[in-house]
């Protein structure tokens, strides 16, 4: 049985759960190791496939960094939705990048965006059904225009 240490109920009481952080760096690297290989074996069933999937991807890598943090005790859930889009977003960058030098494989601007438009989508959804959807951003009530 693992034992517990301190230093991870420490970081619970902040709202962060780090096991969710090492799920995230390992589906990072299934990413980059896809990325890495010059010819993927996917058949092609219907026009734009490849950019169903990028947003699919992403949106799990959206998901997953949702679950890093505790929504109720962050209590910014309109923050944590900028934060993972901005985080997939970047590592579609960095992905679309790495692949420029792999054979087979080119950089797409628009591959980059379906990655970005899968987060978008996956933390629209989250604050839709979460908090947010029901009472707007808790971070921004309040705050006056000027």
């Amino acid at each position: 049985m693992a034992r517990k240490t301190e230093g991870d109920d420490s970081l619970k009481r902040q709202g962060i759960y780090p096991v969710w952080l090492f799920v995230l760096l390992g589906y990072c690297c299934l990413i980059y190791w896809l990325s890495s290989q010059s010819h993927l074996p996917s058949p092609l069933l219907f026009s734009g496939q490849d950019k169903l999937i990028h947003a699919t991807a992403y949106a799990i890598m959206a998901w997953i960094f949702w679950q890093i943090f505790s929504e109720d005790r962050l209590n910014r859930p309109c923050l944590l939705a900028g934060a993972a889009v901005i985080f997939c977003s970047l590592y579609g960058i960095s992905d679309e990048w790495h692949q420029s030098f792999v054979a087979g494989r080119d950089a797409s601007a628009w591959d980059w965006l379906a990655d970005t438009l899968g987060a978008i989508v996956l933390s629209g959804v989250r604050l839709y059904m979460g908090k947010a959807g029901q009472k707007g951003c808790p971070e921004t009530l309040g705050r006056g225009h000027g």
